[in-house]
């Protein structure tokens, strides 16, 4: 069976930045599972899981359009440290979670200058093209309740 609209893939994979450094790898875990077509993955990598079938391995170079995005420098903002309360040492790559106009976003510190705290709402994978080894291990057709609730149910997918 291949990989098309509606069914559940599972693979394994490694991501790597353009230098080569891994960023996330499912080595030592259950492969990724999910509902194609759904969203659950960045746009570009399931276009190339697309027609795909269990035992299949290659590469999967994703474009930030297609990926977390492109950078937005609007995103990157300036703010006092005040806004930080309860936050005692606040130092560079430190996430915090905060309300902005269209919900909850998440940011990092970039830098700490005295009073003033600069942070970036970019995701951190941004404007960066995703280098992705993959291994299908699995496709199946899913179960209507799957289609229903559009996420996997079962092994390696969401239990209720």
């Amino acid at each position: 069976m291949q990989i098309a609209q509606n069914s559940v893939a599972a693979f394994h994979y490694t991501l790597t930045d353009d230098e080569g450094q891994v960023i996330d790898s499912s080595e030592g875990r259950e492969p990724l599972t999910y509902l194609h077509g759904s969203g659950h993955i960045v746009p570009g990598l399931e276009k190339q899981m697309e027609g795909r079938s269990v035992g299949d391995k290659f590469t999967a170079d994703v474009a930030p359009e297609e990926g977390y995005g492109v950078r937005h420098e609007e995103l990157m903002q300036e703010v006092p440290r005040a806004a930080f309360q309860g936050v005692e040492d606040i130092q560079p790559g430190m996430q915090f979670q905060g309300n902005g106009p269209e919900g909850q976003i998440n940011v990092t510190v970039t830098k700490v200058e005295n009073d003033v705290v600069f942070i970036d709402a970019n995701h951190p994978l941004a404007g960066k093209t995703l280098h992705f080894a993959i291994e299908v291990t699995d496709v199946r057709g899913a179960t209507a309740e799957e289609l229903e609730h559009g996420h996997v149910h079962g092994a390696g997918g969401h239990h209720h």
